[in-house]
């Protein structure tokens, strides 16, 4: 009863939190789901996970309320409200050739210049709110300070009435993603398709505009083969300060990139959930940068050699849980036609952790040009340091440390007390069975227990930690099992106690793997330690086996619990010194 009420408690406790960063945020005052965290460490998966699903349950459902509104309000082919006679000044609209959820392009003719263009306008035309028109504003702006070939230029920019648009080159072609739908391309074909595309967010990130939302059917290729680069409505400002940029420009561009942000709401999932990089999943706006938008050209090269996005699902809340949680199945899997050095290039994009991609847009360029030209490509030489973070970085689940690091502290002190009773009974010479299997059964099982209902007072116990816990406990049960196997095989009590060494390093192996590769380190420790053990225990005599191991076990419990008590204490601190 205790436990379900205590359980009771800790989900009305996350309600109430996540409620609380709801109404912060539609209040425009929300420092972020990480400060939240940091108060609360002890929520932290389930104030991500239920973050990003509320956060897209906001971002979807408005938008679709929208286009439904707008479906009633325009039909097909029809201009917005506000356009009558199918003119917006000097243009002539003839066809519709796109729409999204906010926006409608039509290809249309020049008046006085008889020339064929593309005009894009806000679907809901004078219906559409202030933030929407600002967004579009934005837009305009973005793709207009930019001058590259394989964006497409903007000619004109203005308003009609109430109804803001801007004309831009026409296009004759087809987007990435109807091509696409035929098949995936080959690797030469695709490696020149996105160095194009490459080359052009390089020149817009020069230009101080992030693209944030790179897929397929925001590629545009004519019938001649050029490539183009379209739709900026989720562009972002940053400040670009060239050599000959004097402060107050600076100054100007960093307070217009303020302003730009603002109108995408803090902490918001912004981007296409299919395409999106992990960041933009876990609405971490700070962290979006030009490593965001390389992710993007990353999920733009697997979707050319497999035909499809590096992450899909039933749901969009289950495509963005993959995005966060899942590696995508390498290209190779998929199509084996796929040459190794593009597939490298391809899952160097795509890794998680931002500082394992390529630094910027220009650096995957001179990778995608070496390909084409024969010659080797920087992803296939990782360097040492790049390879060591790799392997001993954090995972997304090392947050949960912070639930155990007292408790690790404690445990660390239960083996050595532990392992130092049992190595003086056996210095005592008692030879019986049952004080070594009575201690270590009982002992082991009602620390478990302890253990356990210390944690579950403490929040909600995640998926993760389930699985952590299936591990110990079975680390534990094995231990226990080791005297029945010694009686079993008619053997001197404690004489598989080398065996205690190698079951601890494996359970640190399994640490490692979903936790942090830090791990690595206390698994080959006690992996070590398991060989000193069987070299000292060779000649059967009393030793200090036991007291090795017990030493050894809860240094490599107490310093990451140590650590993490510290970390959570420090968050504590710092939330209370801004509160």
């Amino acid at each position: 009863m205790t436990a379900e009420v205590d359980s009771s408690h800790a989900d009305s406790r996350l309600a109430q939190l996540l409620e609380e960063l709801l109404d912060r945020a539609r209040k425009g005052d929300f420092p972020g789901v990480e400060w939240v965290v940091a108060e609360h460490p002890e929520f932290a998966d389930e104030l991500r996970g239920l973050w990003a699903t509320a956060m897209l349950a906001q971002q979807l459902g408005p938008s679709a309320m929208q286009a439904g509104q707008n479906d009633a309000l325009v039909e097909d082919g029809q201009p917005p409200p506000g356009i009558r006679d199918r003119r917006v000044g000097d243009y002539e609209l003839l066809d519709e050739v796109g729409r999204g959820g906010m926006g409608v392009v039509y290809r249309a003719r020049q008046v006085s210049l008889d020339r064929i263009v593309a005009l894009k306008m806000i679907l809901a035309g004078s219906l559409a709110s202030d933030t929407d028109v600002k967004r579009f504003r934005a837009e305009a702006e973005a793709v207009a300070q930019l001058d590259h070939p394989h964006i497409i230029p903007v000619y004109e920019v203005g308003e009609y009435g109430d109804q803001p648009w801007y004309s831009m080159k026409f296009i004759e072609g087809e987007t990435l993603a109807r091509r696409l739908a035929e098949r995936p391309l080959p690797d030469r074909e695709a490696a020149r398709i996105l160095l194009a595309v490459s080359r052009a967010v390089s020149a817009a990130h020069a230009g101080g505009v992030l693209h944030r939302d790179l897929k397929a059917s925001n590629i545009l290729i004519d019938t001649a083969g050029h490539v183009y680069i379209s739709d900026f409505g989720l562009a972002r400002r940053v400040p670009a300060r060239g050599a000959g940029q004097a402060d107050g420009e600076a100054d100007g561009e960093a307070a217009m990139s303020q302003e730009w942000e603002s109108l995408t709401r803090t902490g918001a999932i912004v981007g296409t959930p299919a395409w999106m990089a992990p960041e933009q999943a876990g609405g971490h706006s700070a962290s979006i940068g030009a490593a965001t938008d390389v992710y993007g050209l990353g999920a733009l090269l697997y979707a050319m050699l497999t035909g499809r996005p590096p992450f899909q699902s039933a749901s969009p809340v289950d495509t963005l849980r993959m995005v966060l949680e899942q590696d995508p199945v390498e290209p190779r899997v998929l199509n084996k036609q796929v040459h190794s050095d593009l597939q490298m290039i391809c899952m160097k994009c795509l890794q998680k952790p931002a500082d394992l991609r390529y630094q910027s847009a220009d650096a995957l360029t001179g990778d995608l040009e070496a390909f084409l030209a024969d010659e080797p490509v920087s992803a296939r030489s990782s360097h040492f340091p790049e390879l060591l973070n790799r392997v001993f970085r954090e995972s997304h689940h090392a947050a949960i440390l912070h639930n155990w690091g007292l408790l690790w502290m404690w445990h660390s002190l239960v083996l050595l007390l532990l392992c130092l009773v049992t190595n003086w009974l056996q210095y005592q010479s008692v030879s019986a069975r049952w004080p070594y299997s009575g201690m270590w059964g009982i002992g082991l099982s009602v620390w478990a227990i302890f253990f356990w209902n210390a944690r579950r007072r403490a929040g909600p116990i995640t998926f993760v930690e389930r699985q952590i816990a299936h591990v110990w406990v079975g680390s534990m049960a094995a231990s226990i099992l080791l005297f029945g196997i010694e009686a079993i095989l008619d053997l001197p009590v404690l004489s598989l106690s080398p065996v205690l060494g190698l079951i601890a390093g494996t359970v640190f192996l399994a640490k490692a793997g979903i936790l942090s590769g830090r791990f690595y380190v206390q698994a080959v420790v006690l992996l070590v330690t398991a060989l000193v053990m069987a070299w000292l225990s060779r000649g059967g005599e009393v030793n200090f086996s036991l007291t090795i191991f017990g030493i050894v076990s809860a240094v490599c419990f107490f310093i990451p619990g140590l650590r993490a008590w510290r970390e959570r204490r420090d968050a504590a601190d710092s939330v209370q010194a801004t509160s």
